[in-house]
């Protein structure tokens, strides 16, 4: 492995600085859990390696009560958000994705905003963020600038990013009432694996509890980048959410999809798992919004 030097600035800004002052052969680098792999394996050769674990800002979680907005600061760990009561019961779909993150050791230093930025089609992490409709904040040379999370991702490993930035924050709207979510990671295995398809499904229904106002579907590992399901989406709006009619945003839903042949999985297999998973996590959210009526 290359020697570097390690740099620990304790504000945003005195990152950016350090950044700038050795931008061709510096790397941020936050929980570590793939850096550092990139580093030992000889994929990547950085000169400095500027540490983001000292700015506390990005480490802040909380729920603005008065606006209903959620917070949630980059370098807050997959197991901060697995542990936190708050994500488990207002944010679902968060904590079913965050939980079934690598092993307990991973989830303790592994960031949500390093299972973002490294823009893998399989991050579990993504998923959430895009049913949320959330929205990241990112700081860099010439200042700050948002985007949604489904605008992130260019290809694979590839994001919007420019040298120097650095993504502070994901930002969650207010959640509207009669909301539920859910994720599942389907995999070969029921640990520390990739998985062959992720699948969020977010469901917002009117008082009467049956007829939806929302719907998110998102999948992960059925395209190059992290992906929603425009059209099985608006094929529940409007409708009473019953088990045939999520059956059918499976369908449509498979169908939108981009999955291919891996070493890992067969296209046609994942999109049965598509047809399937929808269908189960729809009926999940619809059970979530009872339970809590």
């Amino acid at each position: 492995m290359k020697p570097f030097k390690y740099l620990s600035p304790t504000t945003v800004e005195e990152a950016i600085s350090f950044y700038g002052q050795h931008s061709e052969t510096a790397k941020y680098v936050a929980g570590g859990t793939d850096v550092i792999v990139k580093v030992k394996e000889g994929w990547i050769e950085p000169d400095f390696l500027i540490s983001l674990k000292k700015i506390t800002e990005l480490s802040d979680l909380h729920k603005n009560e008065a606006t209903g907005e959620l917070s949630i600061g980059a370098a807050v760990t997959h197991a901060t958000l697995e542990k936190s009561l708050m994500i488990r019961n207002e944010y679902p779909i968060i904590y079913d994705a965050v939980s079934n993150i690598g092993s307990l050791q991973i989830r303790n230093v592994g960031t949500i905003g390093g299972n973002l930025i490294n823009a893998v089609p399989s991050a579990d992490g993504a998923i959430p963020m895009i049913a949320l409709d959330g929205v990241v904040l990112l700081h860099g040379p010439d200042g700050e600038r948002s985007c949604a999370v489904k605008d992130l991702f260019v290809s694979p490993y590839k994001t919007i990013l420019k040298p120097g930035e650095i993504l502070k924050k994901i930002t969650i709207p207010p959640q509207r009432p009669h909301t539920g979510s859910a994720y599942i990671k389907f995999g070969r295995r029921a640990a520390m694996e990739l998985p062959l398809i992720g699948i969020g499904v977010l469901l917002t229904v009117e008082d009467d509890l049956e007829t939806c106002t929302k719907a998110r579907i998102c999948l992960g590992v059925a395209a190059p980048t992290p992906m929603r399901a425009f059209e099985a989406e608006k094929l529940l709006v409007g409708k009473k959410i019953n088990e045939d009619i999520l059956r059918q945003a499976g369908e449509t839903a498979a169908d939108e999809s981009k999955v291919r042949d891996s070493v890992r999985g067969k296209a046609w297999h994942r999109k049965e798992m598509i047809r399937v998973q929808v269908r189960r996590m729809g009926l999940a959210c619809m059970e979530i919004i009872w339970n809590n009526n």
